[in-house]
């Protein structure tokens, strides 16, 4: 049976490790945009997405792939509603995992927003800010103050030119809390925009900001309709009974399936 992961996460690559250390038949196809770096994962890597292969369905029906399992970021919308609609189309399986959103705790400061413009409307009176929300569009970056100063740490350069009161600083996670407490008092930052995004790669600047009482600024994530995984081993003992059953058994006209709590059913 062949699975392909949506990836470009430590989940995925977890993930990826932990399917094929315990089901070594699986045959693994991980794919990333490759705009970071490239993974270390013991599948069959495909980069830059599916367009140069006809789209993902035209991809899965060339591969003959079984299942799909989507690994990719909590604020990754598009890719998912593809893989959902795929796997509709072709009756195949489907699985999302979402990690567990971070929680504030005693003494954090958060700022709850809906959408990165209001967000960086509300920012726009803080005279030093750190933007850690990924890339940010010409438009969206007008709605800050030009009299600030911001420092935007992203992974992937910028796609657009940065006025000059934006400094970019390029760095991968996962990040050390005193690493965090370095940065945050080297620049004197009055406030931090964050995605809510989850896990423990990008977790330390939350707990840095609550030892400085620096205010965040977070993202919401977006509304995520139906059934999704938040347990990762959960998760990997679903998709190892998936695995070890019979493709004969399963029906090619339904094969459309999404776990959540309970087994699954096919």
């Amino acid at each position: 049976m062949r699975l392909l992961i949506l990836g470009g996460t430590a989940d995925a690559r977890h993930l990826a490790s932990a399917l094929h250390q315990t089901q070594p038949c699986l045959e693994l196809i991980y794919s990333v945009a490759g705009l970071v770096r490239q993974p270390q994962v013991p599948a069959t890597v495909v980069s830059g997405g599916f367009t140069q292969f006809g789209g993902l369905s035209a991809y899965c029906k060339q591969q003959n792939i079984d299942g799909i399992v989507n690994t990719t970021h909590p604020f990754s919308v598009t890719m998912g509603q593809h893989a959902e609609q795929t796997c509709h189309e072709l009756g195949l399986n489907y699985w999302r995992f979402l990690r567990p959103q971070w929680q504030p705790q005693t003494g954090d400061d958060w700022r709850l927003f809906g959408t990165t413009a209001e967000l960086l409307s509300a920012l726009s009176s803080y005279q030093r800010t750190l933007l850690t929300i990924g890339q940010i569009s010409p438009k969206e970056m007008a709605l800050l103050n030009a009299k600030q100063r911001i420092w935007l740490r992203t992974a992937v350069q910028p796609k657009h030119e940065l006025p000059p009161n934006v400094t970019w600083i390029k760095a991968i996670g996962p990040f050390a809390e005193a690493a965090e407490l370095a940065l945050l008092k080297r620049h004197s930052i009055q406030a931090i925009a964050s995605k809510n995004s989850g896990g423990s790669s990008t977790e330390a600047k939350l707990t840095a900001a609550r030892s400085l009482k620096v205010p965040i600024f977070m993202l919401q994530r977006p509304h995520f309709i139906g059934p999704v995984e938040q347990q990762f081993d959960g998760l990997v003992k679903r998709l190892q009974a998936w695995s070890r059953t019979p493709m004969k058994s399963l029906n090619k006209g339904n094969r459309h399936v999404q776990s959540h709590s309970h087994d699954q059913k096919h």
